[in-house]
């Protein structure tokens, strides 16, 4: 049984290592809400808003996740008692989408359902692994500059490498990759550049043995990505398309793609993940875990996410120090030849570096009964 006393809203701002380009977006800073929350025993659970500062990936922000989570979610939460995390959904079923919101309180109440349990957060979702495989991904740059970095992490033993592409920047730069890697798992991601006038060079990717290409089509669609899925023997994966299980039914009915991204922000949280995971493992779908250039926080949800029997396709899942010069777990994430052990400690496994958080956080705000 959870009762919730008191919830802490850390706002915090990263400067990225390195700039991250994508075909919608360009990333120097990132702008986090960390989620804490505890319980009447003093047990403490955390969570992530993963949103950006602006609405580039989906509607929501930090600006409007702050709002969802201090005057709506966390008011409709904090007077309930909660016996497991899957109640949440009914709790929150009035409130339409907002799903990165919902999301970042679900993940730190599922924390503590562990913690309660004495369980790791692996096994109260039904984990499978004791460690994952984790890939890697590359954002626009110059194709020297990427190939460069290809071979680093390739030296750093991932598993698997994502590129971003865009109409402006795709056959080339395969054809480039493909000369020096001939054999490298390799996928590219388009986040909805594409669309249907752009079939014939889309095909063209075919040539390149591509694990899949991601999102090539509108955010909001499955009909046109079904179109372009017969057109093509690449796979293709959806990522935006996908906001609840219902998307995911509805995309599979349509055969609108092969693979799915689960990324929990996106879908509300883990229980929906879990939805989406049983679903597609029900119809012979294989998904991997997407990132979101988060907090060690959320990686370390997604890592107990990702021990689930159908991600069978390495996740973005990477060390902390690719993005970030200093951890806020402890003990730092770390992927040793492309493999990151899945934490048997009850909860997320990691402790909350505080140190490294105040140095992060510009504003803390405190929301009680």
């Amino acid at each position: 049984m959870i009762k919730i006393e008191k919830v802490t809203l850390h706002h915090i701002t990263q400067t990225l290592k390195t700039p991250f380009t994508s075909s919608i977006g360009h990333v120097t800073e990132r702008e986090s809400l960390l989620v804490e929350v505890m319980d009447s025993e003093g047990i403490r659970g955390w969570g992530e808003v993963v949103a950006f500062s602006t609405p580039w990936y989906t509607e929501e922000t930090t600006s409007t996740c702050f709002h969802l989570l201090k005057d709506i979610l966390v008011p409709l939460t904090i007077s309930q008692t909660i016996e497991h995390p899957e109640e949440l959904q009914f709790i929150f079923h009035k409130v339409k989408r907002n799903q990165m919101a919902k999301a970042s309180l679900e993940g730190a109440i599922w924390d503590i359902y562990a913690k309660k349990k004495n369980i790791s957060l692996s096994s109260a979702l039904g984990g499978t692994r004791n460690e994952i495989e984790c890939g890697v991904v590359v954002g626009i740059s110059s194709i020297s500059s990427m190939i460069d970095q290809i071979s680093r992490y390739h030296e750093e033993g991932y598993k698997r490498f994502k590129i971003k592409i865009s109409p402006a920047q795709d056959i080339q730069l395969l054809q480039e990759i493909r000369k020096t890697f001939p054999d490298l798992p390799l996928m590219a991601d388009a986040n909805s550049a594409y669309t249907l006038d752009d079939i014939e060079q889309l095909k063209e990717l075919d040539q390149f043995n591509l694990m899949m290409i991601e999102q090539p089509l509108a955010a909001e669609d499955i009909i046109d990505h079904a179109k372009l899925q017969e057109k093509m023997t690449t796979p293709i994966c959806l990522d935006e398309s996908i906001v609840t299980s219902e998307d995911a039914r509805k995309a599979i009915e349509l055969g609108s793609c092969k693979i799915m991204n689960i990324k929990p922000g996106r879908v509300g949280g883990l229980t929906e993940s879990k939805k989406i995971h049983d679903l597609c493992q029900e119809n012979g779908i294989s998904v991997w875990c997407g990132g979101m250039l988060e907090t060690s926080i959320s990686r370390a949800h997604n890592i107990a996410l990702a021990s689930l029997p159908n991600f069978s396709i390495p996740g973005d899942i990477s060390s902390f120090s690719r993005y970030w010069e200093q951890d806020i777990v402890l003990p730092e994430i770390k992927t040793v030849k492309g493999k990151i052990p899945v934490p048997a400690r009850p909860g997320i496994g990691f402790d909350i570096n505080r140190e490294v958080l105040k140095e992060y956080t510009s504003s803390v705000t405190t929301l009680t009964k």
